[in-house]
């Protein structure tokens, strides 16, 4: 799975949302705070709003909030908000998949990757994210990478 740079900035942007406890940040405020383009953050919190997961308040004191309170929003609903599901194989559905002779049991293995990716983006919240925090799932596969020999570049 590839993280695009506008996932990364909703994120990022939600985090900084959360962490501000419903208090609302202009555009500017979090742009600034996450070095995120000005006006590529605004096209992504205009997709985020309409996916129901930020507002905006208007006036003097306006500017953008979380939607839900942030222990009811996952990194996977800001990343599917953003770029639609978490792991696509040429977009097709991974249940109906199929593959002839030696790439037989690859639909499993791209099943399990989707599983993977799930079980962290569905644990984590913006909760999580702002008191800094992670489940212990997710500290166990940051550690396994960590302590990979390897340590990969890509």
């Amino acid at each position: 799975m590839r993280i695009t740079a506008k996932s990364d900035y909703a994120v990022r942007a939600m985090a900084e949302l959360a962490a501000a406890e419903g208090s609302p940040l202009t555009a500017e405020q979090v742009a600034t705070r996450q070095d995120i383009p000005l006006r590529f953050l605004f096209g992504i919190l205009r997709e985020l709003r309409l996916a129901h997961l930020v507002r905006s308040v208007r006036g003097p004191e306006g500017g953008y909030l979380l939607a839900r309170p942030a222990a009811e929003i996952t990194l996977a609903d800001a990343i599917r908000a953003i770029d639609g599901p978490l792991a696509n194989v040429r977009d097709v559905g991974l249940s109906g998949l199929e593959y002839p002779g030696a790439a037989a049991v690859l639909p499993d293995v791209w099943r399990a990757v989707r599983a993977s990716l799930r079980q962290v983006l569905e644990k984590t919240t913006f909760a999580d994210l702002a008191a800094g925090e992670l489940p212990p799932l997710v500290q166990e596969r940051a550690r396994e990478y960590l302590d990979d020999v390897r340590h990969y570049d890509t």
